[in-house]
């Protein structure tokens, strides 16, 4: 299944990015507490949050931010 971070909000809109594109959607579509972040895939009743990989993804960025600070520091 194709996976999409929320990239921002816009008025009534949420920006998703997948690895190859963006698209707008109407933000009173997506789950109640949907944040900037979060990973959704779409399902057959909709858009469904991703926790476990919202979590994950949010981890390995901060490790490979620790990383290029150690390497330039």
């Amino acid at each position: 299944m194709k996976k999409y971070s929320i990239d921002r909000f816009e008025g009534d809109f949420a920006i998703l990015e997948s690895e190859s594109e963006f698209i707008q959607v109407l933000k009173n579509i997506l789950p109640e507490n949907s944040k900037e972040g979060d990973l959704l895939e779409f399902t057959e009743t909709g858009w469904k949050l991703c926790p476990e990989e919202t979590k994950s993804r949010k981890q390995e960025l901060i490790e490979r931010r620790q990383r290029m600070l150690r390497k330039f520091s």
